[in-house]
């Protein structure tokens, strides 16, 4: 998977196998689910609703920050 197609869409787990550091990202806004099973098979934007997170700002964060690793 290329850094800059990290979608809503997109698997936590996959994001996290792509740079574990993103789970940092996922933690700063209360998403603490990183470590949980649900990560394995959930969305960014599944994650989001549940946890009242605007799904399109943190996926700006993760591929701002995994394209700042590539330069």
């Amino acid at each position: 998977m290329s850094t800059n197609q990290v979608t809503k869409n997109t698997i936590i787990w996959d994001v996290l196998q792509i740079d574990p550091k993103t789970a940092a990202l996922f933690m700063e806004i209360g998403m603490h689910c990183v470590g949980c099973p649900s990560a394995s098979g959930e969305t960014i934007e599944q994650a989001c609703m549940v946890h009242g997170a605007d799904a399109d700002l943190l996926v700006k964060k993760i591929n701002e920050y995994l394209q700042s690793k590539s330069e």
